[in-house]
């Protein structure tokens, strides 16, 4: 690292017309020297936002060549006559050299195909190697993820992501594709002008792509797991703790690349990000709920206790899915902060049910619709009550709709079917009921009664 500042001088039309020696040397090395364009992307696009804008501006800079990673933070003062550069914190990182080319022709490379794609991910060039599987029909125009079916690395990260928002080169990127296991690496392709244009690399078809089959019995063998049950406690621990690890990885990972805290990158690939964070916390949210299966169906399971309010409870629930709903413009008509309704449960379990429900609502409801939340007591019973303007459940769905994986026949990604099952068996756990009042076209109105108590 260096604490030098390395200066530069960018003139109206975009070219570098001065430029202390590392910077220059990035220049030539890319392509270009002094009185051409500036031939660093990110750069690039960073002098042209200050431009715009008219205002200082100081982001991390990234670029990359043959040779080394650069990190850097870049100050940019634009001006009449172009914009002047002040960058600090110059930090380089060797670039380990693919073990394979490629840029390689695939007939070198045993079981593998050649890749080509534009800067918008679309393929626009796949040839297969004698030797390799056969490419499947109809790739042409198809985005590369359409393709290959990314998967993460052991520290949950995606090597095309990164070097998607560097603009650099890649390797050791795991995918599926038609069912086969493979390694991508690619190289990125620039124009004469310095602009991204796609990537080019490889397909290689992993060596140890078919597992090893499950030892009798039911067991999973694996070196994570030993050799258990599916029906063992440990194993819904073990499998808890591989999952949460890598999935919160890799939702960190593609949330920091679609807020482009690293730096800007085009808007799509932010978007194609955030569907990967999006997945990855629906992943999670299953992780949560198959831990929650095994945990309330082994033998002696028993909630605690809790002295608690379900008014109280209410509130929390909407103070914690509040933002969600006014995403979609909903309107939750929660408990007034008097109204109470104490009751008998376990603290954490009965905001569990309560964030499925409202949850549920808010997912099912229309947009610019209404949810209303009410806690009410008869007899020795206290209650809270989730009501919405959906699209409503018919009697035979009311009939199957707290059963196991049940999502009454839709395909979104928008739960596990788990949620409504593991929230009856709660609600029963702790001496209590759920149940659901609805019609088609009347919304749906699910309650959760629990002993009451005295206040």
């Amino acid at each position: 690292m260096s604490e030098r500042i390395i200066r530069g001088r960018v003139d109206r039309s975009g070219a570098l017309v001065s430029a202390d020696t590392p910077l220059l040397r990035l220049q030539q090395r890319a392509g270009a020297g002094l009185d051409k364009p500036l031939a660093l992307p990110h750069l690039a696009r960073l002098v042209a936002l200050a431009q715009r804008l008219q205002r200082d501006i100081s982001r991390p800079l990234y670029a990359a060549d043959d040779h080394s990673d650069i990190h850097a933070l870049v100050r940019i003062t634009p001006d009449a006559d172009g914009a002047s550069l002040e960058i600090s914190d110059w930090r380089t990182r060797p670039v380990m050299q693919p073990q394979v080319p490629v840029i390689a022709d695939s007939a070198a490379v045993p079981q593998s195909w050649t890749w080509e794609c534009d800067q918008q991910l679309r393929l626009v060039a796949l040839h297969a190697a004698p030797d390799a599987p056969a490419i499947p029909g109809g790739w042409e125009g198809r985005s590369l993820s359409e393709l290959f079916e990314l998967q993460p690395d052991e520290d949950g990260r995606f090597p095309v992501l990164r070097a998607l928002a560097r603009q650099s080169r890649f390797e050791s990127q795991r995918v599926q594709a038609a069912g086969i296991a493979m390694t991508l690496s690619g190289e990125a392709l620039f124009d004469a002008t310095g602009r991204f244009t796609g990537f080019r690399g490889l397909a290689v078809v992993a060596e140890d792509q078919v597992p090893a089959e499950p030892k009798g019995g039911g067991a999973l063998v694996d070196p994570a797991f030993g050799s258990l049950p599916l029906s063992d406690p440990q194993f819904g621990r073990r499998i808890d703790g591989a999952l949460r690890g890598p999935l919160s990885r890799i939702i960190a990972t593609a949330e920091t690349i679609s807020g482009q805290f690293d730096g800007p990158i085009r808007a799509d690939y932010a978007r194609y990000a955030g569907d990967i964070a999006h997945a990855g916390r629906h992943l999670l949210g299953l992780v949560d709920d198959l831990a929650d299966l095994q945990n309330i169906e082994r033998p002696g399971f028993k909630a605690a206790r809790d002295e608690i309010d379900l008014g109280d409870l209410a509130r929390r629930a909407v103070g914690l899915l509040g933002m969600k709903a006014e995403e979609k413009g909903i309107r939750i008509d929660a408990p007034r902060t008097d109204d109470r309704a104490p009751a008998t449960g376990e603290f954490r379990r009965v905001l569990q049910v309560l964030l499925n429900l409202l949850g549920n609502a808010i997912r099912y409801s229309p947009d610019n619709s209404q949810i209303w939340i009410r806690v009410d007591r008869e007899g020795d019973r206290a209650m809270v009550t989730v009501a919405d303007q959906g699209q409503g459940i018919d009697a035979e769905q009311q009939a199957v709709v707290f059963e196991k994986f049940e999502r009454l026949g839709r395909t979104d990604s928008g739960g596990s079917g788990l949620g409504l099952y593991i929230a009856r068996r709660l609600a029963r756990a702790m001496d209590g009921e759920l149940t659901v009042d609805s019609a088609p076209g009347q919304g749906a109105r699910f309650t959760l009664s629990l002993p009451a108590r005295d206040a």
